[in-house]
């Protein structure tokens, strides 16, 4: 369903001759060939699903971000703004993303239902997260909140 949706929004954008959204579908949707080349069986010829499609464009936001900091740090602007204008346009296919009120909500929820108590859950805690909430939750804030929670 999101493949679709991202193939539909490319030629929306092709045909709003909105380069810059072009530009960015492109490389979402050469990623994404990517990731299914490397998922491929020889009993699963098809491509991946929808969750680990939010989690690379996740990752994709990652390094833009990451990019973003360098950029600033070497008084390059524009290619900071470059970088900045295509997360806007990966961010409008991924769901919202959740506050920290609703992080720390689903966060006491895993924890609660995994029966976690210490640290040393904590691992099993983020696999249950990731696997509730890919695309909606940084993962990075979660991280912090489990530690902080079952740190005690």
């Amino acid at each position: 369903m999101l493949r679709d949706k991202l193939n539909e929004a490319l030629k929306d954008a092709m045909r709003a001759r909105d380069m810059g959204s072009v530009g960015t579908i492109r490389l979402i949707l050469a990623k994404l060939k990517e990731v299914d080349i490397a998922s491929r069986t020889e009993a699963n010829r098809e491509g991946v699903a929808d969750d680990k499609i939010l989690s690379m464009m996740q990752g994709m936001i990652k390094q833009r971000n990451e990019s973003i900091v360098l950029y600033e740090k070497g008084n390059r602007a524009d290619l900071a703004d470059k970088e900045k204008a295509e997360i806007a346009v990966i961010e409008r296919f991924l769901p919202r993303q959740m506050d920290d009120a609703a992080v720390q909500a689903a966060v006491t929820d895993a924890i609660a239902a995994s029966g976690a108590k210490s640290i040393k859950d904590m691992g099993g805690v983020m696999a249950a997260l990731k696997a509730k909430y890919a695309g909606q939750m940084d993962f990075a804030k979660a991280s912090a909140v489990v530690k902080k929670t079952l740190a005690g």
